[in-house]
């Protein structure tokens, strides 16, 4: 997709009337939705957090938009309860919520509505998670202007500028043209690995060190046990340090894995600063992700020479802080919350 409009639209609750009122405990209620799980935080309008809770992943397309929303409210309910508040009533002017799976336009239309529909906050704003990453690793109170990428699960891009607009990927796999993420690098190995030990492929040592990481002999001992349930597909994700070691250790075919995934990296990002009239600008790319995140240098060095290829004035650095740090700050931007609260928040996350 290319440049956009401002990202996610905001709706009112059938019971947002009665929090504008009464005036809400909140100015924002902060939510991070990824796919593993669901953090929350309520903040007051100078920034302070009142209350957090957490919950399991927002998973939409699995298990359906109403259920996927109860999984919210249980972490919405904890953060009320944390703050001394009645679950269930109005808590927030805002509910900023920056949700995994809201890739498309439509999905945004439809998870606003249904997040709306909770009566959490008198507006509410949706977008992509990938915007939680950018806005958290961004300093100062100025509003968003940058690319994120995140390399996680899966893997995603999105700028913004000031002014709202954005440029995004549909981010949907495969049939998006996308590749990487934990899900990606692991059945890349594997791939590669059982290839290699059955003869169609050339020599690895991952064919022996990823069937080592369950306890088990070979590959196809490892392949069976994944496709007879002994080993749950969800464990998957185990092999991404054990690929990164293999790497760091002169294998040329993890390295060339590893390799591949800086090269997405970056074409997401340069891709998005083009979009945006940023590639020869000084801005900041930030990397968030449990995979970027975790500082392999064979990777990050590697996507920090790319980019410099292809951005040279661009700044790229790591973003630890929590996510939901960057959906509260989107709130309190949205309220035009002034300088202190930003401060104060960010030093509450530290």
């Amino acid at each position: 997709m290319g440049v956009t409009g401002a990202t996610g639209t905001a709706g009112t609750a059938g019971t947002a009337g009665t929090a504008r009122a009464s005036g809400p405990a909140a100015a924002v209620l902060a939510v991070d939705a990824g796919n593993s799980k669901t953090d929350v935080a309520l903040i007051g309008a100078d920034g302070t957090v009142l209350g957090t809770g957490r919950s399991g992943g927002f998973q939409p397309p699995r298990i359906g938009i109403e259920a996927a929303v109860d999984v919210l409210g249980q972490a919405v309910d904890e953060a009320t309860a944390a703050a001394g508040l009645r679950p269930g009533a109005p808590c927030a002017e805002l509910v900023s919520a920056c949700l995994a799976n809201a890739d498309l336009p439509v999905e945004e239309r439809q998870l606003t509505a249904a997040v709306g529909a909770r009566g959490w906050g008198a507006r509410t704003e949706v977008r992509n998670d990938t915007f939680a990453i950018l806005r958290a690793g961004l300093s100062g109170t100025d509003l968003p202007r940058g690319v994120a990428v995140v390399c996680g699960a899966g893997i995603n891009c999105v700028g913004m500028l000031p002014d709202g607009r954005t440029a995004r990927f549909p981010a949907l796999g495969v049939i998006s043209g996308d590749w990487g993420g934990g899900g990606g690098l692991a059945e890349d190995a594997m791939w590669w690995a059982a290839r290699a030990e059955d003869g169609r492929g050339g020599p690895t040592l991952l064919a022996q060190a990823l069937p080592a990481h369950f306890g088990l002999a070979s590959m196809a001992a490892l392949i069976e046990a994944l496709h007879l349930g002994a080993v749950a597909r969800g464990r998957m994700h185990e092999l991404v340090p054990v690929l990164f070691a293999v790497a760091a250790a002169g294998d040329p075919v993890a390295s060339a894995i590893v390799e591949r995934q800086a090269g997405e990296v970056v074409a997401l990002a340069a891709v998005a600063l083009e979009r945006l009239d940023l590639l020869r600008e000084e801005v900041p790319v930030l990397l968030g992700g449990s995979v970027l995140a975790a500082g392999h240098p064979q990777l990050n060095d590697r996507i920090a020479e790319l980019l410099a290829a292809r951005a040279p004035l661009a700044r790229l650095s790591v973003v630890t802080a929590p996510p939901v740090l960057g959906a509260a700050l989107l709130g309190l931007d949205a309220l035009a919350a002034p300088p202190d609260s930003h401060a104060k928040l960010r030093a509450h996350f530290g």
